[in-house]
């Protein structure tokens, strides 16, 4: 069996491109003619390279979905057929890995399975979260809007992480200007100094035998920071990975200072209550809304709450009372406006407001961070230098003074 890429018409005069499986050329053209398509051009697509094997392992940015998501949203919208909004995605999206996916699930779908079921086979590019909207869609009959809600809920998210990327962008390069200048010191300068230090003789200041020593390390036993440093990167990987360090991990995000845990503290909230507002809109049942919402939350604590949120709602409780015994990932403010939002039947609405006030704190409470970063940086950078000027410069005052 191969896979043969096809070009057809339809009764309109309109042209379709695609690929698809099948025996030989003529199972093809039979194929299209059982769609209403007369088939153009058939031709066997050659066997897979090392490149496109390697593309596999390319990951599917986040930009490229929502694109894709908004163009067969507004396709179905429009009243296309879902089959022929899958060609037309499958033709103009650029990204290869995600055109391949496509093709994959228009050949699921193609084949009688669902929307969703062809998602839910390609979980590193639809999450739960994107195959439970669609899913709902498809149950309640209003894919099209159930689509649009899943393009809102992508691009609101993807703006999130723009805007935290873009305010890390200016304390990363100081912070690698700060090491670069604090590697050429110790590397270059520190060295020179010492063999007239040498010369001095003489007992050394404390700071600057310090940092002569801090100098030998690096140049003469280069591999043992190396090795140290990537020891200390793997086992906070793997305290990171494991259940419990992911719990004290998290837990410790939300109390960072300099408003860094109020700022992780926003983001979990928005992405929490957009997440919630979006499956609560699409018709998603309650315990699998609040079970998602948990596991796409991005941060554990959350997601605990979640569970015991879960628990209290199968037993008939509130929503409330799990989330009010966290409050260090739950304000009262939210939770007043979940126990309002429930009380009233507008938990959807509330939820979206919710969203809304922390998207908005979210991009203030990064502004006042990055206002905050760069003298903080400036002063940690000048305090690096003048350290080392001092360190070597603290012997030659002691001769100057003995020589005095």
């Amino acid at each position: 069996m191969g896979v043969y890429a096809f070009k057809a018409l339809d009764l309109a005069g309109a042209t379709t491109k695609g690929e698809m499986e099948a025996m030989d050329r003529q199972a093809v053209a039979s194929q299209l003619r059982n769609r209403g398509l007369i088939a153009v051009d058939i031709e066997e697509q050659q066997a897979k390279s090392d490149s496109d094997i390697l593309a596999r392992f390319r990951r599917v940015k986040g930009d490229d979905l929502v694109i894709a998501t908004r163009q067969l949203a507004t396709m179905v919208q429009s009243g296309m057929s879902l089959l022929r909004a899958l060609y037309v995605i499958e033709e103009q999206t650029e990204a290869e890995k995600l055109r391949e996916i496509f093709v994959a699930v228009r050949q699921q779908v193609e084949a009688g399975a669902a929307l969703s079921g062809a998602l839910q086979q390609h979980p590193d590019v639809f999450n739960d979260l994107y195959v439970a909207m669609v899913q709902a869609g498809e149950t309640g009959g209003i894919l099209d809007r159930t689509l649009v809600r899943v393009a809102d809920q992508l691009e609101k998210d993807a703006a999130l992480r723009r805007q935290v990327k873009a305010a890390m962008i200016y304390p990363s390069v100081i912070g690698g200007f700060a090491l670069i200048v604090l590697l050429a010191l110790v590397i270059f300068l520190v060295p020179v100094f010492e063999k007239i230090f040498a010369d001095f003789g003489g007992e050394l200041p404390a700071i600057t035998k310090f940092t002569v020593w801090l100098s030998n390390l690096l140049t003469g036993r280069w591999y043992v920071m190396i090795a140290a440093t990537v020891g200390v990167v793997f086992a906070f990987r793997r305290w990171k990975g494991s259940k419990r360090g992911r719990v004290q991990w998290d837990r410790l995000k939300l109390k960072f200072p300099m408003k860094i845990g109020t700022i992780v503290q926003k983001i979990a909230l928005a992405r929490f209550s957009r997440t919630f507002s979006g499956l609560i809109a699409a018709g998603v049942p309650m315990l699998e809304a609040i079970e998602i919402t948990g596991r796409t939350s991005g941060n554990r604590v959350i997601e605990i709450a979640m569970d015991d949120v879960r628990e209290s709602v199968k037993r008939g409780g509130s929503l409330t009372a799990p989330m009010a015994a966290v409050p260090e990932a739950f304000p009262v403010m939210v939770t007043q406006m979940i126990g309002v939002g429930e009380e009233t039947g507008a938990l959807e609405t509330m939820m979206s407001k919710v969203a809304d006030f922390y998207e908005e704190q979210v991009d203030a409470a990064v502004k006042g961070l990055t206002s905050i970063l760069e003298p903080v940086m400036i002063i940690v950078v000048g305090s690096i230098v003048g350290f080392i000027v001092i360190a070597m410069y603290l012997p030659m005052f002691k001769v100057y003074d003995q020589i005095k």
